[in-house]
């Protein structure tokens, strides 16, 4: 298997179930605010490497692989969004930050409103991007054809076998929604990111995420109120929270989460700033150089550093 160009700094933090993986994917000054970086549901930490590039010497991003995926796959259960949200504290603790920024994707934007809406004493700012609000869906919904119809290709790998890491990389490549950003700028950085996801299987190699771990999640983000309410409990809590999203979808289609504008039948919560990052969909708004730019901006606006 090929292996990564880049190599963060990484940490392995004791917590229920095993141990966490967290890496460090940019150093500023000590005194420098920290950002906790948190990934969406078939990801891993180094998902935000393009954007903390574009931090480096600002501010100082850790990035965990959560549970059930990449360097953490083998922790757990217990599994779910409150395991991550502990997690998450357990870095804090580890690191001996007491206060820190979180940015979530996708389903990285809800572990860090639970964060925040359970430790509002340990955030200080929120960013959401393309993700974090959503509204409960009907008990009949079945969790699995849910995410397969948002995330497609995504969520098929989980169970496919890949001879090496270049055919893992040449199925990402035809990729409606991701593909194109391998040949991009941040290239380098979107195929380690995407490498760093495969473990061995026999003569071949696999997805690291762990199948029940990602099906727990993704039942929590259809009807779990204290996650979806866990925006508005971090208003509540004094939490400054903004929402960064796209218009397109996974797989570039013209039909984002959250619509092509901003949808009526999902009433933006008083205290939520939401902006929207025109044409990007659901992987290019943190893989986009424009996009990369404009995340980090608002990541250095909510640190009081620009």
């Amino acid at each position: 298997m090929a292996t990564a160009s880049v190599r963060p700094r990484t940490v392995r933090i004791p917590v229920p179930g095993g141990e966490l993986t967290a890496s460090r994917l940019s150093k500023a000054a000590p005194t420098a605010p920290t950002v906790i970086a948190l990934h969406g549901i078939t990801g891993n930490g180094w998902a935000w490497m393009p954007v903390a590039a574009a931090l480096e010497g600002r501010l100082t991003m850790w990035a965990p692989d959560l549970r059930g995926r990449a360097g953490s796959r083998e922790v757990g259960p217990p599994y779910g969004m409150g395991a991550h949200c502990d997690d998450v504290i357990a870095l804090l603790d580890h690191l001996k930050v007491e206060k820190a920024v979180l940015v979530g994707h996708s389903m990285g934007a809800w572990v860090g409103a639970l964060v925040a809406a359970r430790h509002p004493e340990r955030v200080s700012a929120l960013l959401f991007v393309d993700g974090g609000l959503g509204t409960a869906m009907p008990s009949w919904i079945n969790p699995d054809i849910f995410m397969y119809a948002v995330l497609g290709p995504a969520i098929s790998r989980l169970t496919m076998t890949f001879p090496s890491a270049s055919d893992y990389l040449a199925y990402w490549s035809v990729h409606p929604g991701l593909g194109p950003s391998l040949f991009g700028p941040y290239g380098h950085l979107i195929r380690d990111y995407l490498v760093r996801d495969l473990v061995q299987d026999g003569d071949g190699w696999r997805s690291s995420c762990v199948v029940d771990a990602v099906r727990a999640d993704g039942s929590a983000l259809l009807d779990d109120h204290e996650v979806l309410n866990a925006p508005q409990a971090s208003v509540a809590n004094g939490i400054p929270v903004t929402l960064l999203w796209a218009p397109r979808g996974a797989l570039n289609q013209p039909m984002g989460l959250y619509g092509g504008a901003w949808p009526p039948w999902l009433p933006l919560p008083k205290g939520i700033t939401a902006e929207r990052v025109a044409d990007t969909n659901h992987y290019t708004v943190i893989f986009d150089p424009a996009a990369v730019r404009l995340v980090s901006h608002r990541l250095l606006d909510i640190s009081g550093l620009r």
